[in-house]
């Protein structure tokens, strides 16, 4: 840059302070910064923006922290403090020369969740903060230094909408909270859709998948199953490089089936590419749950008797609900199981007298794999040492209710 020119800055992140409020952090293009300068703010995309404000403090970054300072010129990177509404794409100009710098623009969500206060019969044993007050709290302060992110109160007072860039900004914020001690339910992801000239239109990812040679017709078959269309296949050594343009919900519960198809061997990243007509239904889910049947603590006498019915998700000596689900069943449908059995000792029978009970160990799910199993009619409960999957009606009398009904 050009330290004699005209002071130029384009925001490139936000972040926030309890004492100095919001804070911008670029790089100057031109000029030189100085606490107490007044500066305009304007946009790129909205003309229209011209805003006036002042810069109260300015920060150099150096080693690990923020070191206040009164000026820096141009190339360095600075963050400033003094203007309440900048975001990132703004670009800060001397009032001589109004001038935006080009930006990207930010696009709009594209995946909602919905978060809820905790109310399974393990609620409030092991978050720090639990109550609805307190999530609203956090979720307005993520909004302050997250300019992709957008909440909303939904139907209940104990629950809210939140709106992200996919899976994985929704997840990261997920793992935020639950380190700092919050404690509530994540409902399954959903698409956002737009309406566009009248059509109902789904946002389409830009796939690339890079996977060995004899993965190639698995992964296509996979991704022609969710809808999504290839665009171009490029040899790259041993390797295929392939690209797809597959609806946002197409990929939902995807990365572990291409983990498992690539044999860990390949690697897959996706952005937003467009919107299009929604292209009709995508089975996500072939398999049910297994849902505990009642209220206790695991057994390997009653894990060992279930065990056959699918892969389990815990094991012995864990305290489960009735409703939580504990492992994935082998067959299309959700299956009640009694984990909590014991064996009963009696004249006839001593403790020893069977052979030995022989457990597969339980296939522990990550927070994103959590989120990619669940069903429209499952919860995530998140807590900051523990991650349960449960029905969202616990009850198993009412939930065969519910589905004898929707039979009908």
């Amino acid at each position: 840059g050009d330290p004699e020119a005209p002071f130029q800055m384009l925001v490139s992140s936000v972040d926030y302070n309890d004492f100095v409020g919001r804070i911008g952090i670029g790089r100057i293009q031109n000029g030189v910064a100085k606490v107490g300068e007044e500066v305009v703010v304007c946009d790129w995309h909205n003309p229209d923006l011209k805003m006036r404000g002042r810069l109260t403090k300015l920060y150099d970054f150096q080693a690990n922290g923020r070191q206040p300072c009164d000026n820096i010129t141009a190339g360095d990177i600075v963050a400033f403090s003094g203007l309440p509404d900048v975001t990132i794409g703004n670009t800060l100009c001397s009032p001589s020369n109004v001038e935006p710098l080009p930006f990207v623009k930010i696009n709009d969500p594209t995946v909602e969740m919905t978060f809820s206060v905790n109310d399974s019969p393990l609620a409030g044993r092991e978050g720090k903060f639990v109550t609805s007050r307190q999530i609203r709290d956090r979720l307005q302060k993520e909004l302050l230094k997250d300019v992709a992110l957008k909440v909303e109160d939904s139907a209940t007072t104990d629950s809210f909408r939140v709106m992200g860039r996919g899976e994985m900004h929704l997840s990261i914020l997920i793992e935020t909270m639950r380190r700092e001690g919050y404690e509530f339910q994540v409902s399954t992801p959903h698409v956002l859709n737009k309406t566009i000239d009248g059509k109902l239109c789904e946002p389409i990812e830009r796939m690339i998948a890079d996977v060995p040679e004899a993965s190639v017709g698995s992964v296509i078959d996979k991704i022609s199953q969710r809808k999504g269309d290839l665009v171009s296949m490029t040899p790259i050594g041993s390797r295929m490089r392939l690209e797809f343009l597959v609806p946002t919900r197409g990929l939902f519960g995807y990365r572990n089936e291409f983990l498992t198809d690539t044999r860990g061997e390949g690697i897959m990243a996706s952005t937003l590419d467009s919107y299009a007509p929604v292209k009709g239904e995508i089975s996500r889910r072939l398999t049910g749950s297994l849902v505990a049947f009642e209220t206790g603590e695991t057994t390997a006498y009653g894990i060992g008797g279930v065990q056959d019915r699918g892969s389990m998700f815990i094991g012995p000596g864990v305290e489960v609900y009735a409703g939580m689900i504990v492992g994935q069943c082998n067959r299309n449908e959700d299956m009640a199981v009694n984990v909590c059995k014991k064996k009963q000792l009696t004249n006839m029978r001593a403790a020893g007298s069977d052979a030995a009970i022989r457990l597969v160990p339980p296939v522990v799910l990550s927070l994103e794999q959590c989120m990619e199993y669940l069903a429209d009619d499952e919860l995530l409960e998140v807590t900051p040492k523990s991650l349960r999957m449960r029905k969202r009606q616990l009850d198993h009398a009412a939930r065969m209710r519910t589905l004898m009904k929707s039979r009908q």
